[in-house]
């Protein structure tokens, strides 16, 4: 039977094989009238290059205007200059080492954070090693993840109008516009990557999805903690017990060995630094489980701030709510969003920053799938209105300079962006040095790179006198003033520029 059917969709109907004279008749056709043949195949599909053209545009112009608030010296230390630092390290042969911007100490990041995804940066940094390079690579990988987002809309909803909606949708939804023009941070590459493996899972392709989930669970220790909820999701879904408890298992088991083994590992020992964050719900994971059983109420009350509330609305906003249709999906949000909502730390709670990437990427995915479960002539409407609220939160929510330390500092006049290039332009390529948070952008490519005041084996110090942002918050005046006075009376530096607030010091012989 089998080999009827082939039969009859090699042969023409009339059973007989064609001759010589229609084979080259058939050949000669082909090959002179290619072009229309194609271009009826983009006009029948034309979304793949909508897509593919929303994305390198995308990408082109946020890099265009990510590199412009890099050159006016609007990215710093945190965190630009981390990951310059560790990428730069990690081609020099220490692999993501790093200085403590607290000790002075030299460290590997894996003692703060299990992101060892920015190794995959060095090959890049090796083509052209400048900070520049980090954000290419960068908004490229941002605007890939719309490529999952319209697979899983023409899935479900079988109309391309649709896809290039919620595809548009994906590249002006604001919490990812924002991460893309302001931050450089490994945790933010988890949206694209989970967004292309839930679409793999959901496809039942298993081992495209095992690596776009491994390459997930690198850019942070609790990715694993997502994953295994997704498994969770798929054996529910798909009634796929089996492979999803595996998924669960593997990413419950990339966690284990994230917090216990990696941390401590790198940490002398200790577990991560970040709990000190979470101090008001038992200081640790073991602590927060304790915590729910002894007191339950203090959980509770960090879940339910004003900041936390307002977090989960602007959040949501922009998906119109419609994410609720997929309500089994929604537990994959669940151990990040916790974790934002119960941290101490206020930018944890702004979805401007790259902490509540997992959990955009659970939201997208769930709103596109239940985008399906809308009656077929409302589904390209519904996907338009998804668009209109991603549009609204965008304008109502954007930065304004002076806003955010890091996301929307002041901008800088023309004199004082001299100031800083000639200032850096100063220091020597391979010195250790001070900085202050926003200079740092620029000289983290190098072994010892401090933060203002701390000054261990530094040489040479870039102060600028106007930026009192640090790791969490700004620096007290009263107490930067002091730092810099210090600074001033110690005869083991010389100053060697000032200009529009800025100040070049270096060691005395």
């Amino acid at each position: 039977m089998r080999t009827e059917v082939a039969r009859r969709r090699r042969w023409p109907r009339v059973g007989t094989r064609p001759s010589l004279d229609t084979n080259v008749t058939s050949l000669v056709t082909a090959v002179a009238r290619p072009r229309p043949v194609r271009i009826a195949r983009v006009l029948a599909r034309p979304w793949p290059v909508v897509v593919w053209m929303g994305m390198v545009w995308w990408a082109l112009g946020f890099f265009v205007l990510a590199r412009a608030h890099y050159l006016a010296f609007e990215f710093g230390r945190f965190d630009l200059g981390n990951m310059v630092q560790a990428v730069w390290s990690t081609v020099h042969g220490r692999p993501l080492e790093m200085t403590d911007g607290a000790t002075g100490e030299q460290i590997v990041r894996l003692g703060a954070h299990v992101d060892p995804i920015l190794v995959l940066f060095a090959p890049f940094w090796w083509l052209y090693p400048r900070p520049e390079t980090l954000i290419v690579v960068y908004v490229a990988a941002l605007a890939s993840g719309v490529y999952p987002v319209v697979r899983l809309t023409l899935k479900y909803t079988e109309s391309w109008l649709a896809a290039v909606l919620t595809g548009t949708w994906y590249l002006t939804f604001p919490w990812i516009v924002w991460i893309g023009l302001n931050e450089v941070n490994p945790m933010s590459l988890a949206l694209p990557l989970l967004l292309y493996a839930i679409c793999f899972l959901d496809a039942h392709r298993l081992k495209p999805f095992a690596v776009f989930a491994g390459l997930a669970v690198l850019t942070g220790e609790l990715i694993g903690v997502t994953i295994a909820a997704l498994g969770l999701w798929y054996a529910v879904r798909y009634r796929r017990v089996r492979t999803g408890t595996a998924i669960a298992l593997a990413g419950v088991t990339w966690t284990v060995i994230c917090l216990t083994l990696v941390i401590p590992a790198f940490n002398e020992g200790r577990s991560s630094r970040y709990y000190a964050l979470f101090e008001n719900v038992g200081g640790s994971p073991l602590g927060l489980v304790e915590t729910i059983f002894t007191d339950p109420t203090a959980v509770v009350a960090e879940l339910t701030s004003i900041a936390d509330l307002r977090y989960l609305f602007l959040l949501v906003f922009p998906t119109a709510l419609l994410f609720l249709g997929q309500a089994w999906l929604l537990i994959a949000a669940v151990p990040q969003l916790g974790v934002n909502l119960l941290s101490a730390r206020p930018s944890a709670v702004s979805p401007s920053y790259h902490y509540m990437a997992p959990t955009i990427a659970i939201l997208i995915a769930a709103t596109v799938i239940a985008l399906g479960r809308v009656h077929r002539r409302l589904r390209e409407p519904v996907a338009g209105t998804l668009l209109a609220f991603g549009l609204v939160a965008l304008f109502a929510t954007a930065p304004r300079p002076g806003a955010d330390a890091y996301l929307a500092p002041h901008r800088e006049n023309d004199a004082r962006v001299t100031a800083l290039r000639e200032a850096v332009a100063l220091v020597p390529r391979s010195a250790p040095i001070t900085v202050t948070n926003r200079v740092a952008g620029h000289l983290s490519a190098r072994r010892v790179v401090n933060l203002f005041p701390e000054l261990h084996r530094s040489e040479w110090v870039v102060l600028d006198t106007h930026d009192r942002s640090s790791d969490a918050e700004y620096i007290p005046l009263a107490v930067f003033g002091q730092h810099v006075k210090r600074l001033e009376r110690n005869d083991a530096w010389v100053r060697v520029f000032e200009r529009e607030g800025v100040r070049v010091y270096r060691r005395a012989p």
